[in-house]
């Protein structure tokens, strides 16, 4: 099926916030499966970039870009529908897709508040000015916010988990892009 999707580049600072779930409906409505649990950046952009899945196939090569007419929740579902998709079969053919928004479009934070994505790549020194590696990930626990940090130990990578909480975490300088914490090199 040929869809009427412009074809561009993706953004530089595109960042991958869900896929394309299944279709709803039949005017071309379609699911959102959000990577967040508070997906404030879906609903922020008018503008989504689409990859295919990594795996299967898609209708489309590169990335394409989707103008939202409409995104909202629906009874804790997000759905929406896009300019040039009026029909079950258009939304059907996008199943599995990954959905991009540009960093620069998602709302402004709060002090100390922090985008998971802003945090990943920043350098992690405790108080005595060790470095204990670069944040590769975080984990939602039940309780709190974990840093997955990873650093080498001789020739093997490790990870270190540095709960991000105010007891352990002093200050998060994204410019100076490092995160100083209360934390022990041997914890």
């Amino acid at each position: 099926m040929e869809l009427p999707l412009e074809c561009v580049e993706l953004p530089g600072d595109a960042i991958e916030v869900g896929r394309v779930g299944d279709a709803w409906g039949v005017k071309g409505w379609f699911k959102v499966l959000a990577y967040s649990a508070d997906p404030e950046a879906v609903f922020s952009s008018k503008l989504w970039y689409l990859l295919a899945p990594e795996r299967g196939t898609a209708p489309f090569e590169g990335a394409r870009l989707l103008r939202i007419r409409e995104a909202r929740d629906h009874s804790g579902v997000i759905v929406a529908c896009v300019n040039g998709i009026d029909e079950r079969d258009g939304a059907l053919a996008l199943r599995g897709c990954r959905i991009f928004v540009r960093r620069a479009s998602f709302p402004s934070t709060k002090p100390d508040e922090f985008y998971w994505v802003d945090l990943i790549g920043l350098a992690v020194i405790n108080r005595e000015g060790v470095a204990l590696g670069h944040v590769r990930d975080l984990l939602q626990t039940a309780a709190q916010t974990v840093l997955v940090v990873g650093y080498l130990h001789g020739d093997a990578q490790r990870e270190r988990l540095i709960p991000f909480v105010a007891s352990h975490v002093d200050a998060v300088d994204q410019v100076g892009r490092c995160i100083r914490v209360d934390w022990q090199a041997d914890y």
